[in-house]
């Protein structure tokens, strides 16, 4: 090593200078995060808000987003049209200063401005998608003409023409994605609409088309309720406490603070925010300003109306928002947001702000409206009880130590290996089928747990009911993670969760329970790739005749039971076929060469990919309300690809 670097040679040739939009294309990743359907998508979120932008400067009304046949993209909106002349400094069409000039934009100019709110404050937006881009054409609609200019990978192909003329005025960017740089080039249809939809609930009356043509769909967004629709669409599967949704805006400082809000009779919180429609999925100052005006608010009410007595401790603000459904939006000159991907948001003086906006609008709702106040408390108070209830509860459940070790469930079998890594704890349907499970499993790194009977459904109850379930406590203390608020990954005693029920009906429901509680208690594990489905064989097929060597398969899908008739057929051999209900029906040598051994078997990685319709899925299959699933079963009751009957 040492002389590896004496020999080394570091000049002034080694220096290069990246020009243009040499340095997107080299670190992609620095501008849209990641290169994967993430960043793809990406692309699509910075040419839609420069429209969003024209929309807020209050000059744009409609927007239209067109995935088209060849899987490129078109954004169009009314606006203003990107200005086509010629900037002095440069001596180049704005145009093309705009879509190959990173930092280049309208919107650097302080009280100057063309925009006085944008999400897009760095200015490299649509000079990235330029630049990531395998072809691009920005088609301006600008004082009676068509003005266009063509562009591949960042590089213009010609200079600004006149094409046409028109009596519009606005936008049209079309691109398609180096398929060089991304991984995949196939945007998705429902995370394109999901967008469109949030986009047109944050800018109340907006309209937002989505055009899908290599589907043949047409969606049309446009809500005069903004944020207050947004939570009525949230809630739409859930049962409200009160009906009324809570809505009010403040100005203050230059900052319009946005919010509505509801309860209902879940025990879980829904709360998104958003500046300057962007989405801070890790919230920041604004988030962090409306909890702490909420929490202080209901608690200043609590006792000046009574419900919270002289010796009575605050409520937390983990009991106020129980139940909480919550839209914040923001307007804001300068948000300073964590990196460009715009996470969080940092702005320290917007604590305040919120706050005071919040407290000020929610005392005057609540004096105005008592009889909702006292469902909100009454609320509050009962999340408290179960709180505390809870708290005892943990004291049961908390992992325990090495010194602790024989205070496992007594039905766990447990693997030889110490250390977590490459172990993997298979949750097991039934007694039955746990015993089968425990021969066939590899004792050095296999743990079995099972189930008796199906676990308490945690979306229909508290915290403390949930975990004085038997079977709840016992994966609680097998994973030794802990749960909830308290769960630590690093101390899984496991590096791998493997669900194995039976291929029927109730095992599908087993299966989708303990998902459930799995993404409400445990959500990393799912987050991290850590739970996973076993896929036991649904047929069995052997030859019907008496040998050592007769032909055995074993088939996971109709399809492949067919095929493997085929081949006996056509190898003149009878059969007969098994069909697999349950896991007992297998010995243990079966189950262990088609089911457990890594070898042989199939497994499923569950991820996360879209928390919030994952919440809304498990709302409507597990939730108290019956209309809303058997709508949802009615929908989609063409789509069922596996049905026991």
């Amino acid at each position: 090593m040492t002389e590896q670097i004496k020999n080394s040679h570091y000049g002034s040739e080694q220096i290069k200078v990246l020009k243009g939009l040499e340095p997107v294309r080299l670190r992609p990743g620095m501008y849209i995060g990641d290169t994967s359907s993430r960043g793809l998508h990406k692309l699509v979120d910075e040419v839609v808000d420069n429209s969003i932008d024209e929309a807020l400067a209050g000059v744009c009304d409609t927007i239209v987003i067109t995935l088209d046949l060849d899987g490129s993209i078109s954004v169009t909106d009314n606006g203003r049209g990107i200005p086509v002349g010629i900037n002095e400094e440069l001596g180049k069409s704005t145009l093309e200063i705009i879509m190959t000039h990173l930092h280049a934009g309208g919107k650097f100019g302080g009280e100057d401005s063309a925009y006085k709110y944008s999400g897009g404050l760095h200015g490299v937006g649509v000079s990235v998608v330029n630049a990531l881009s395998e072809w691009l054409v920005a088609e301006v609609y600008l004082d009676g003409n068509i003005y266009r200019q063509r562009f591949a990978k960042g590089i213009p192909l010609s200079e600004v023409e006149i094409v046409g003329q028109t009596d519009k005025n606005g936008t049209t960017i079309s691109f398609k994605p180096d398929k060089t740089i991304f991984d995949e080039i196939i945007f998705d249809p429902q995370i394109l609409s999901r967008r469109c939809r949030e986009l047109a609930f944050l800018n109340k009356g907006l309209r937002i088309v989505f055009l899908d043509k290599l589907h043949e769909k047409e969606e049309d967004f446009c809500y005069e309720g903004g944020i207050a629709s947004f939570v009525e669409f949230l809630n739409v599967k859930k049962t409200p406490l009160h009906e009324e949704i809570i809505y009010f805006t403040a100005e203050k400082d230059d900052v319009i603070v946005e919010v509505a809000i509801q309860y209902t009779d879940d025990y879980s919180e829904i709360s998104y925010s958003f500046v300057n429609n962007i989405n801070t999925a890790e919230g920041g100052t604004h988030l962090t300003g409306f909890r702490t005006a909420l929490t202080r608010t209901i608690n200043d009410y609590a006792r000046k109306t009574g419900f919270l007595k002289e010796n009575d401790t605050n409520l937390t603000g983990d009991d106020v928002r129980e139940g909480l459904t919550s839209i914040i939006s923001l307007k804001m000159r300068e948000p300073q947001f964590e990196g460009q991907t715009k996470g969080r948001l940092g702005n320290a003086e917007v604590r305040s702000i919120v706050d005071s906006s919040c407290g000020e609008n929610l005392d005057i709702f609540f004096e105005e409206n008592p009889s909702t106040a006292k469902i909100i408390i009454d609320k509050a108070l009962a999340a408290s009880r179960a709180r505390e209830a809870a708290r005892k509860a943990r004291e049961l459940t908390r992992r325990k130590s090495a010194l602790e070790i024989g205070t496992l469930p007594g039905k766990l079998a447990d693997c030889s290996k110490k250390d977590a890594e490459g172990t993997e704890i298979y949750i097991v349907e039934g007694d039955s089928a746990g015993g089968t499970a425990k021969q066939s499993r590899n004792r050095e790194f296999q743990a079995i747990l099972p189930l008796r009977g199906k676990i308490i459904n945690v979306e229909k109850h508290s915290e403390d009911k949930i975990l004085n379930n038997a079977e709840i406590k016992s994966m609680i203390k097998a994973f030794g993670t802990g749960y909830g608020d308290m769960f630590e990954l690093d101390k899984a005693r496991y590096e791998r969760i493997v669900i194995m029920t039976d291929a029927d009906v109730d095992g599908a429901h087993i299966r989708t329970l303990l998902l459930t509680f799995f993404y409400r208690y445990m959500r990393p594990l799912i987050e991290e790739g850590r739970v996973f489905v076993a896929q036991p064989p649904l047929y069995k097929i052997e030859e019907r005749r008496e040998k050592a060597d007769k032909w055995l398969k074993y088939a996971w899908s109709d399809s492949e039971l067919e095929n493997y008739k085929n081949e006996f057929e056509e190898a003149k051999k009878t059969y007969t076929i098994q069909r697999y209900k349950g896991l007992g029906e297998m010995d243990a040598q079966q189950l262990k060469e088609t089911t457990m051994h890594p070898d042989s078997r199939v497994l499923i990685r569950l991820n996360l990919k879209d928390a919030e319709e994952a919440d809304r899925i498990f709302e409507t299959l597990m939730g108290e309300e019956v209309e809303p699933r058997r709508a949802f079963i009615e929908e989609h009751a063409k789509e069922v690809t596996d049905l026991d009957v």
